[in-house]
């Protein structure tokens, strides 16, 4: 049933529940993990371009180091590990490429309950009001960042 898992990540510390519950119905399906971290780029958009290219440079570093740690724990144990960087809004880039790698899950962290975190919307309550597969969400409430 689930053979192409998605996890999306946002590189904080709290992220390691969510691997290691995807690296856990991996195991179990032997299943393929897709880590996917998507930079918001809107925010910088009014920047000057120049400065765009400096910010963009910078949270594409962070993007790398942050699939590559969630990959390595899953490789660590014994799961296929796919990751790849997106651009753009994170709930839309979530759903475009479960979409295109055919997933049967997404697993993902949620810090619903926190407003201070929320005010503009949840990415985790926007994909799964979006999705057309199962979302299964871990509450990343209370973790450390």
């Amino acid at each position: 049933m689930f053979q192409r898992i998605l996890l999306p990540t946002d590189g904080t510390d709290s992220m390691q529940t969510v691997v290691e519950i995807a690296a856990d119905v991996a195991e179990r399906r032997d299943a393929e993990v897709h880590v996917l971290y998507v930079v918001d780029d809107r925010a910088f958009l009014t920047l000057q371009e120049e400065m765009q290219e400096d910010v963009l440079a910078e949270l594409e570093g962070e993007a790398e180091t942050a699939t590559d740690r969630a990959a390595t724990g899953l490789s660590e144990a014994g799961v296929a590990v796919t990751e790849a960087v997106r651009k753009g809004d994170p709930a839309d880039e979530i759903l475009a490429y479960a979409d295109e790698i055919d997933a049967d899950l997404i697993t993902m962290g949620t810090r619903r309950g926190d407003y201070t975190k929320n005010l503009i919307g949840s990415v985790s309550q926007k994909v799964v009001a979006g999705s057309s597969v199962p979302v299964l969400t871990a509450n990343l409430n209370g973790d450390e960042e």
